[in-house]
């Protein structure tokens, strides 16, 4: 039988510290890079079924889903970044 590699989005979260006069400029270090990690603090949210493989690219993978009845919605394949065959 043959061994598959997926990747999977996910949602986490992550607390991060940063020196800042306001809340808008502490987010605009955030997204500038200057906030520092805090440790231990990364966290699962849940999976993210918003992105996935785009079942137009992927017709036969989502039919092949849809007769497992794996939900499959006419955009993504919810929650695969990738798939391929490790072995």
């Amino acid at each position: 039988m043959p061994t598959y590699e997926i990747e999977q989005y996910e949602i986490h979260v992550q607390s991060f510290e940063v020196e800042a006069n306001s809340e808008a400029e502490a987010i605009a270090k955030l997204f500038d890079g200057a906030a520092q990690a805090m440790d231990n603090s990364l966290a699962f949210v849940e999976v993210c079924e918003d992105r996935g493989l785009p079942a137009a690219e992927y017709r036969e993978l989502a039919d092949q889903l849809r007769s497992l009845d794996v939900l499959v919605n006419d955009d993504v394949i919810p929650s695969i970044r990738s798939i391929e065959r490790a072995s």
